[in-house]
């Protein structure tokens, strides 16, 4: 065949070498590659770094990252070591090499294969099994910290008499180490035997002996420490059983131990013990005796012993012993889970009163005057009313408030609060400096007064404008941190920001000290790259001064500098020294107090105002906790973004343990100062949580709770139509016995598939007051009508019926507001704000108010006694429902009724003249002393006056006052006058 050039005689083709600036430019291109990969993971955390230290929480940051490198060193370097090891001792028991079989020749190429890495092979071994169990290890650096730092809880369990530290914070520990011993022994005694097999200890296939003595003993004792962590594991388990979930068809979630944990398992699993430890012996055993026969026989039995003693001796308890008469066997423990539970919720001191929903009051102008100082019924639903805030307060389109307002106390009132926040969407036109430097902060603080409304309906603003004017007096008004606010700006460099638009454009540049400086290079490069925004590292807008402001949410920011902290879902505003501050309400929980049910937080806290709105959700930490407490209270600082943490439960174990873990973070209680203290609230999460607890665990006697007969369920949502928990409610109220109204929490119950009034919740939410905390529950004896009858038969009656018929025909819809409950002389009052929304008008107006009080008294023989009225005002609705002077009279046949005099309405239209006139100045003089309480009430009387003016008018002119007779002269006696019809 003619030569092609490629054989041996064939020309040779010299490959040559790269030349050297070839070879240079792809080093450098390798080295450059490296950097950059190294540089962009540094980022991250260069500019994490550079946040913490700017908001002065640097501890936070370095005790948590020492925490984290130092658990991944360690369990990471025992990791790699325990496989490395016994990796390096299965080669060196290798077998010397005999005569080939065919099993070993075909293992003899992997042998060749590796002999050359053996070496590198068994680093990288090591090195991956490290690396991620390292990896592992850090993220428990939560359990590690409450390990080695915690405090004694001061209660013992019931069962083993420890501490409950020892299950909050050391049996979460102990299970992690066991976790981490069995997976260490796991993966020794895969790469050993593995080991073995590949270099001839083990055979599979072989005649002979299959396994070496050597590969023998090594295996076994691997095998050995397994079974001693069984051993542990068993005795572990015995005090796990205390914070062991179950389901209980009795009660459904359970925590603890029941009759069966106590008489079945809790034997059953220290006889396990002992006998995986003389397995374990027996596997060690085989050093000297070097055969399986022992430990395999031992292992057996221990597997046997699991399935009978561990398994089925329990069952047999259960259907024996306890089925037959399961609510006495089990009654001793259910009252443990009861009183664990109340403890863990802090809801041990609440005792349900028996309320009997029977009037005390027989008199109606009594019940009248005494439905005023009952509460201060908030006619302003801050659910509905954020259109409104929008429409007449939004001022331009970049700026909005919440979908949900914000319910706070200004000089004694209940008032509406919502900011003007920045809306990036609605700049004018969008770009990265219009975004991020131009538009960079809201402006203003509006509020109204929580009781009242103007004679459109509208909130009567008592701070509002641009800039806003009113009650606050001076106060720096700019927000540049907020729940809406979540992208970032860059201040205080050349470029300057819009600060507002009123009779000009007006300008600022940020003067506040928040934010990570951009003034050097690397600084900008590192934000540019963790931003992956290039502009940051050359754009001419950035320089001297500038500061980049971000993780500007008031719950991101707490829980970014106490990441131990769950953070409720309602951060709301307060204007506090003329400051905006946010506050934040944050609990400490933990997922092993002994006998305390679980409960999950994220399903318990969820309502009609959380469902779909995530910025009202809450941010747990774990979402499954069985204790909880508000121990912090956090503010945000709307201007410069300060982060403060204060210690508000002084008694906490679990806050105290967290302290202890990062020093100096949290501020002793005593520091909050009075103008702080008189805007803490009781937080709504917590509440949430505790009235879903108190639906079973109001019932204290076993057999009760075993029954179920007295459980009650939180109620839907009565004026929508989603099905979702009814929201708690901020009212000023009093409740039965107390002589002044406090500012609460309340909530309604309804027993288990009745939707009849079970029970009312008050939680005393002022922080100022002495019962701060004190949860008030009523027990209703009687028959009452709940939320959803009353809501039913508010929406049947005529009068609402036409209402609705109107306003649809011009086109408006109708929102119904909070349905507020107030115990009330024995009955229950229910008001409930009704709006509407025109086709033209962007936002809701407040139109009707519905009041309801039932009493179930049972008069004339019937069987409950409720009226409902739908009025034009709260005072009218007031004086209908009780029947008093000055309710409009019921809607009658034609000849049933005769109207009142002309003479006693035109006394009656010059009173309410006189009540409008007095009420007006009074209003004058409380405006002109910013006595806001006062001015809220003279708009009240002034608009019952005006009513009761408009009333007597109507009726003066379907009934005019008769003249007097043209022949009439001094003296004579008048003509009788025909008496008139009545009218319709």
């Amino acid at each position: 065949m003619p030569d092609r050039g490629g054989g041996p005689t064939g020309p040779r083709i010299r490959v040559g070498r790269p030349s050297r600036r070839a070879r240079t430019l792809l080093m450098t291109l390798g080295v450059l590659a490296v950097l950059a990969m190294a540089f962009v993971m540094f980022a991250g955390f260069w500019t994490d770094w550079l946040w913490y230290r700017s908001v002065q929480y640097s501890s936070v940051f370095t005790t948590t990252l020492w925490t984290k490198i130092g658990l991944f060193a360690v369990f990471g370097l025992l990791m790699g070591l325990a496989v490395g090891f016994n990796i390096w001792l299965a080669h060196r028991l290798r077998p010397p090499l005999s005569a080939m079989s065919l099993e070993q020749q075909s293992l003899d190429r992997y042998r060749m294969g590796v002999a050359p890495f053996k070496k590198w092979v068994l680093l990288a071994i090591t090195a991956v099994v490290g690396l991620i169990a390292g990896a592992s290890a850090s993220g428990q650096w939560r359990t590690w910290l409450m390990w080695v730092n915690g405090v004694s809880f001061g209660q013992k369990d019931p069962q083993f008499q420890l501490d409950v530290a020892f299950y909050a914070f050391d049996l979460p520990w102990y299970r992690f180490l066991l976790a981490f011993g069995f997976a260490a022994t796991v993966l020794s005694l895969i790469a050993a035997a593995l080991t073995h097999y590949l270099y001839g200890g083990l055979r599979i296939t072989s005649p002979g002996a299959r396994a070496t003595a050597a590969a023998t003993g090594h295996l076994s004792v691997l095998l050995g420490v397994f079974v001693s962590l069984k051993a542990v594991a068993y005795w572990l388990d015995r005090y796990g059983l205390a914070v062991k979930s179950s389901d209980f068809k009795a009660t459904g979630n359970w925590t603890g131990l029941r009759y069966v944990d106590a008489n079945a398992y809790l034997p059953a699993k220290t006889i396990l013990f002992c006998i995986a430890v003389i397995c374990a012996v027996l596997f060690f055993a085989t050093l000297w005796r070097r055969t399986w026969q022992l430990p395999v026989i031992g292992f057996g039995l221990m597997v046997l012993s699991a399935i009978l003693i561990g398994g089925l001796y329990p069952a047999i308890v259960q259907k024996f012993q306890v089925q037959p008469n399961e609510q006495a066997k089990e009654a001793p423990y259910i009252r443990k889970n009861i009183d664990a539970t109340r403890k863990a919720y802090d809801i041990d001191s609440t005792t349900p009163e028996n309320y009997s929903g029977k009037s005390t009051v027989k008199a109606k102008d009594k019940l009248r005057s005494d439905a005023d100082t009952a509460a201060s019924y908030r006619l302003i639903d801050p659910n509905i009313v954020s259109p409104t805030f929008q429409q007449l307060e939004q001022k331009r389109k970049y700026y909005q408030f919440p979908t949900t307002l914000d319910v706070d106390r200004y000089k004694g009132q209940d008032t509406v609060v919502g900011l003007r926040e920045l809306n990036i969407r609605g700049i004018p036109k969008r770009n990265w400096i219009n975004d991020h430097f131009t538009y960079t902060h809201g402006y203003g603080a509006i509020m109204a007064a929580g009781t009242t409304t103007d004679a459109n309906g509208s909130p009567v603003f008592t701070e509002a404008g641009l800039p806003t004017t009113g009650q606050l007096g001076p106060y720096q008004q700019r927000i540049y941190y907020g729940e809406k606010t979540d992208q970032y700006s860059i201040v205080g460099g050349p470029q300057k920001e819009l600060d507002y638009e009123e009779n000009g454009e007006k300008t600022t540049s940020y003067q506040g000290k928040s934010g990570v400086n951009l003034s050097n290079t690397f600084n900008r490069a590192a934000y540019a790259v963790a931003f992956s925004e290039p502009q940051i590292l050359y754009s001419g807008a950035i320089g001297e001064g500038s500061r980049i402001l971000y993780n500007r949410t008031p719950k991101e920011r707490v829980e970014a500098v106490a990441p131990w902290l769950t953070i409720d879902g309602d951060a709301y505003p307060a204007v506090v020294d003329n400051k905006i501050q946010w506050i934040v309400d944050a609990y400490t929980t933990t997922n092993g107090y002994p006998y305390a049910s679980r409960t999950t937080l994220g399903e318990t806290t969820a309502d009609a105002l959380t469902v779909g709105n995530q910025q009202r959700a809450v941010v747990a930490q774990q979402n499954q906790v069985n204790y909880i407490r508000n121990s912090v209270k956090a503010t945000v600082d709307a201007f410069d973004g300060t982060v403060k943490l204060y210690q508000w439960d002084t008694k906490d174990p679990v806050l105290k343990t967290w302290m202890k873990a990062f020093p100096g973070t949290v501020e002793k209680r005593e520091a909050i100062k009075p103008s702080l203290l008189q805007h803490l609230r009781y937080p709504q999460d917590m509440f949430k949580v505790q009235r879903e607890l108190l639906t079973r665990y109001h019932v204290k006697d076993p057999a009760q709770f075993y029954s179920g007969s007295d459980a009650w369920q939180v109620p839907d949502d009565p004026t929508n139509k989603d099905g979702n928990a009814v929201p708690p409610y901020y009212l000023s109220m009093k409740m039965p016995g107390e002589t002044k109204q406090m500012f609460s929490l309340t909530t309604t119950f309804t027993p288990n598939g009745r939707p009849n009034l079970g029970g009312f919740m008050a939680v005393d939410a002022d922080a100022n007051s002495k019962d701060y905390g004190r949860i008030r529950l009523l027990r209703v004896t009687s028959d009452v009508p709940g939320p959803e009858q009353v809501q039913n038969k508010l929406n049947g009656l005529p009068s609402v019926a036409q209402f609705v018929r109107d306003m649809k025909g011009a086109d408006s819809d109708i929102q119904y507001g909070n349905l507020l409950t107030v115990p009330l002389d024995g009955g229950f009052l229910y008001v409930e704000p009704v709006y509407a929304q025109g086709r033209n008008a962007h936002y809701p107006l407040l139109k009707k108010v519905a009041v309801s009080y039932v009493d179930a008294d049972q008069p004339d023989g019937e069987t409950t006694k409720d009226v409902t009225v739908f009025e034009d005002s709260l005072s009218k609705a007031l004086n209908a429902v009780f029947g008093v002077e000055g309710a409009t009279p019921p809607t009658t046949p034609p000849g049933t009724t005769t109207p009142p005099p002309p003479a006693s309405n035109d006394a009656a239209l010059k009173q309410a003249i006189a009540d409008a006139q007095k009420a007006y100045s009074e209003g004058e003089a409380a405006l002109a002393k910013q006595d806001w309480t006062a001015y809220g009430k003279a708009q009240e009387d002034l608009q019952a006056a005006l009513q009761r003016a408009a009333d007597a008018s109507a009726k003066l002119q379907a009934n005019p006052k008769p003249a007097p007779p043209a022949s009439a002269t001094p003296g004579a006696k008048p003509t009788p006058t025909p008496t008139p019809k009545p009218s319709g």
